[in-house]
């Protein structure tokens, strides 16, 4: 059968149109099965950097590679210590990390976590901050419209504010509602967190004084179950369940929201990351990073 030129060039560009989805849809063992990658996030030049809630380090993969080399240590911080939230702060060259440590010979079991904030390239300490009391759960964070850093503690149902440039956080909000709360994030300005453990979505108000307001439940339009870490993306929020398997994508309208599935079948996912036209996730279960296009 003849080819023109031009066909033989569109079958190539459609090679390659295809090559770049496969490579897009990526899974990436993070050293192996074990590993329990629960947060991950994208540093520039592609580097994506996952922490491991099994382990006390943290690790990169190069741009292209497959290979997760150690990025952080932190086993001198005691043991049983590991990592939760992962976050680049590019503006900062900030890695930004929480870094959990379980309290020895404790009934029930407690553990200490703090906020660790490690130079975004070479992974140099730069920021501690210890959350307050004697069990906490720094869990995730979202940079904010006024560029400080948006904490959620799940085990005392708080959220706490790290203005920009500062090294203490503040206490920005405490309510009963936000017992079990995990991901968050900004959408147009606006604030937004998870309840893992009572599968709600909330939207945070702020008056004109900027004083936050009791959590508004926002209804959504099918169960998410386990929602966990959520990010914000081309004016929807993604959000990984842990409890179902799925990864979703949540459109607001109001405080109403429609959830559409974009992935199931995965083992206890339990971060996300939007990066161009590819989505990341943390599969938890399988010790892997998974990637899927975004969706227009």
């Amino acid at each position: 059968m003849f080819i023109s030129n031009a066909g033989r060039f569109a079958i190539c560009v459609a090679l390659v149109a295809s090559l770049s989805q496969a490579a897009s849809a990526a899974d990436i063992l993070i050293v192996d099965a074990k590993s329990q990658p629960e947060s991950l996030t994208v540093a520039p030049g592609g580097v994506m950097i996952v922490g491991s809630a099994s382990s006390p380090f943290v690790y990169k993969v190069r741009s292209g590679s497959s290979v997760a080399e150690k990025f952080i240590d932190a086993s001198a911080e005691g043991t049983g210590t590991f990592f939760f939230g992962m976050l680049a702060d590019v503006s900062n060259n900030m890695l930004w990390t929480c870094q959990l440590t379980p309290v020895p010979n404790t009934t029930p079991a407690q553990r200490h976590t703090a906020l660790r904030g490690f130079d975004l390239a070479t992974g140099t300490p730069k920021v501690r901050w210890n959350l307050p009391g004697d069990n906490t759960t720094c869990n995730d964070f979202a940079i904010g419209p006024d560029k400080a850093l948006y904490i959620t503690d799940t085990g005392t149902g708080r959220i706490y504010k790290l203005a920009a440039g500062a090294s203490i956080a503040e206490l920005y909000l405490e309510h009963r509602t936000l017992m079990g709360i995990d991901g968050i994030t900004f959408l147009d300005g606006t604030l937004y967190v998870n309840n893992v453990v009572f599968n709600k979505l909330y939207r945070i108000p702020v008056d004109a004084a900027g004083k936050p307001g009791t959590p508004v439940d926002i209804w959504m339009d099918q169960p998410v179950k386990g929602p966990d870490g959520m990010r914000a993306a081309n004016g929807k929020i993604f959000v990984a369940e842990n409890g179902s398997g799925k990864v979703s994508v949540l459109t607001i309208n109001g405080d109403k929201a429609s959830v559409t599935v974009i992935r199931e079948g995965l083992k206890t996912p339990t971060g996300v990351e939007p990066a161009g036209d590819t989505l990341w996730i943390a599969e938890r279960g399988a010790g892997k990073a998974v990637s899927v296009p975004m969706p227009k």
